[in-house]
């Protein structure tokens, strides 16, 4: 996989766990409040999701590419439990109520992730296609880290507040490998590449409000 092996290289350079505030949560030095308002600012990402790969499934002529997407859809809002649903147990497993998650106002960080996903898709969906990609394929490792961060350093063992990652580590690896077959078939290179970065990076931003918020110089 050329073109993958080449957006690879560019989500290394902004893979989250990389990120200070990930290694701050690896590590244990975030404070409870913090992984609240994490919780609740990440909402946005998780509750507008399967949105995003809604749009991005509307502007897809390719009917192979669209059952593709339309699976992962699926996936996101069908079967089992949704995933917005999963994520604010995860936020209600950590001591935030469901009213402090839908009224906590987005940072602008967060605003321009979301943004971002919306406008890649919607510009072309290809571009979204790569976006998707982008996020999916760090998921699995972003969520056994996080799942070890919480066991070992919050005492959360509660399998409900987990259950977004450990979800998570399954769905996206599949998940993950079809978008890439998908971009190897129908994106060109350079175009890959510009729509990666963009998501690589607005996912990294996000992450950067986070330390604002928690005092970590990034």
């Amino acid at each position: 996989m050329q073109i993958v092996t080449r957006l690879n290289k560019i989500i290394s350079e902004y893979h989250l766990l990389k990120h200070m505030f990930y290694l701050a949560w690896s590590k244990g030095e975030l404070s409870q409040e913090i992984l609240r308002r994490y919780a609740a600012q990440y909402y946005n990402q998780v509750q507008s999701f399967p949105r995003f790969i809604s749009r991005v499934h509307t502007n897809c002529p390719q009917i192979e590419a669209r059952k593709l997407l339309l699976e992962n859809l699926v996936d996101e809002e069908i079967h089992g439990t949704d995933h917005p649903a999963l994520w604010m147990q995860f936020a209600n497993g950590m001591g935030a109520s469901r009213e402090t998650v839908l009224n906590d106002m987005p940072l602008p960080e967060t605003k321009v992730m979301v943004d971002t996903f919306y406008d890649l898709a919607q510009r072309d969906w290809r571009d979204g296609l790569c976006a998707l990609y982008a996020y999916e394929c760090q998921v699995p490792d972003v969520s056994a880290s996080k799942i070890e961060g919480l066991k070992k350093f919050y005492g959360v063992h509660d399998e409900r507040t987990l259950e977004f990652f450990t979800t998570h580590q399954i769905y996206d690896v599949e998940h993950s490998k079809q978008v890439a077959e998908l971009i190897e078939k129908y994106v060109e290179p350079e175009q890959a590449e510009q729509a990666t970065r963009e998501a690589s990076v607005a996912l990294w931003r996000f992450l950067d409000g986070m330390c604002r918020v928690a005092g970590i110089t990034c």
